[in-house]
């Protein structure tokens, strides 16, 4: 079936372009998907684009943005979401989160994502990254629900090392650019510590020869950057190098909160992402990412979650406020990261780290029309002195009415479209209530694919 055109109009639209340009009284036309045309509806030729589109959406008194890009989730740990809270790391994973992993089946994987979706959407959250298990059925929500996802498998050295990379190399052969072109299929060696030189270098031959990016946690704690020294005589990103990783056509470092100058240098040489993760990093004691030198050097950097199990909320309008406050007081320069650069960092950051740039991430005709349209009309927005400053700083989730990926609308004045909401809330709590409790019984951990293991 062809995609409705569909003409945004009387918006704010922040665009994202090159020259930041935000466009007061703002047209926005998508036709097939994508968008073809921006500007103002002043501009001449008067009524073209509402000529063009089979359906108008009024958005006056509402600004338009790029759909929000979460680089880095667990989407189904939401079924932990609140289990195994203000726990010391070691403890968190040992005793409550690897026993629960471990009873995890297919259809446990689908409801904790769909549980995750149904918040990221509502949150104005257009395309995720995500690494857990039973990736089939992560893909199989996104390509129900009409959101975006890079998606791998968790790969680590515990488990048997060829049946999980031919995993990975059939879920690729059935999902790579597959539900319309809205899911990617990346490898997922899951960290440093947890993937020798060996497993490593099977991994980057794979996403070579598929020509897939790679995920992988990296530097997320000072235990950790410990323990590789002990082990290799390098830092994480160091050690990393020197096995191949960046030898991948595209390569996502999630967290990176301990690094070194040098480590800074490998990764902008390198072209590397990052996906930093600001509350989950606070929550979890692990420290704070130094984004403002690898803005400067060049790094591509988006912002993530982490998995609900360790952050709580699914809330990426959290994780730009926190970017730019946390490196504030960190560098004590209030300019450190302004609202504009939280806000690329949460669309077109996001796009850049995971390789998607020239896809998604910015209002540009060509570009993937994925958009959103939020609420400026709100106590916590006004007055509206400055738009950008007023989301970055005081935007919520519930600001997003209207949710439109690849032309398709997702969710409409707050009403999920692709979703049965109680559904999604009943089972996802059944399947949860089930996992704790079996998890009481001794039985051997699935293999920490999800959150951090030292």
């Amino acid at each position: 079936m062809a995609k409705q055109s569909l003409l945004i109009r009387g918006a704010a639209i922040v665009t994202m372009n090159d020259e930041h340009e935000i466009i007061r009284d703002g047209e926005l036309l998508i036709e097939k998907g994508r968008i073809t045309s921006v500007g103002n509806a002043t501009d001449p030729p008067v009524g073209w684009r509402a000529s063009k589109a089979e359906r108008i959406i009024e958005a006056r008194g509402r600004a338009v943005l790029p759909g929000l890009v979460n680089a880095h989730n667990h989407a189904a740990m939401s079924l932990f979401r609140g289990y195994a809270d203000d726990l010391p790391l070691m403890e968190w994973l040992s005793k409550r989160i690897w026993p629960a992993e471990a009873r995890l089946t297919p259809e446990d994987v689908y409801w904790g994502t769909a549980l995750a979706v149904l918040e990221m959407a509502r949150g104005g959250t257009t395309t995720f990254a995500d690494m857990y298990f039973h990736m089939d059925q992560v893909a199989e929500v996104v390509r129900k629900t009409g959101l975006r996802a890079v998606l791998s498998r968790g790969l680590t050295a515990g488990e048997k090392q060829d049946e999980a990379l031919a995993e990975t190399r059939k879920f690729a052969g059935e999902w790579h650019k597959g539900a319309g072109g809205r899911v990617r299929v990346a490898v997922g060696p899951h960290a440093p510590y947890t993937c020798p030189p060996d497993f490593i270098k099977q991994a980057v031959a794979l996403a070579r020869e598929l020509e897939l990016a790679v995920h992988i946690h990296v530097a997320e704690t000072r235990e950790e950057v410990a323990l590789i020294n002990e082990r290799y005589g390098a830092t994480p990103v160091q050690y990393l190098c020197r096995a191949g990783l960046f030898e991948a056509p595209r390569v996502t470092a999630a967290h990176c909160v301990h690094l070194t100058d040098e480590d800074v240098k490998i990764l902008a040489d390198r072209r590397a992402g990052v996906a930093s993760c600001p509350a989950s990093n606070l929550k979890l004691a692990a420290g704070f990412a130094p984004l403002t030198k690898l803005l400067e050097a060049g790094v591509f950097v988006g912002l993530g979650t982490d998995g609900p199990a360790s952050v709580g909320a699914l809330d990426m309008w959290e994780q730009m406020r926190l970017a730019a406050n946390l490196q504030k007081a960190v560098t004590g320069k209030a300019d450190a990261i302004t609202a504009f650069a939280a806000l690329e960092m949460g669309t077109r950051g996001g796009a850049r780290a995971l390789g998607l740039d020239g896809q998604i991430g910015a209002i540009i005709p060509g570009l993937a029309a994925d958009v959103i349209i939020v609420n400026l009309e709100r106590a916590h927005l006004y007055p509206p002195h400055d738009i950008v400053s007023s989301l970055v700083y005081a935007g919520h989730p519930d600001d997003v009415e209207t949710v439109i990926v690849a032309g398709e609308p997702v969710m409409e004045e707050r009403v999920m479209l692709n979703l049965d909401e109680r559904e999604v809330l009943e089972k996802a709590a059944e399947r949860a209530r089930q996992l704790v409790q079996a998890a009481q019984q001794p039985q051997p951990r699935a293999g920490g694919a999800g959150e951090t293991e030292e």
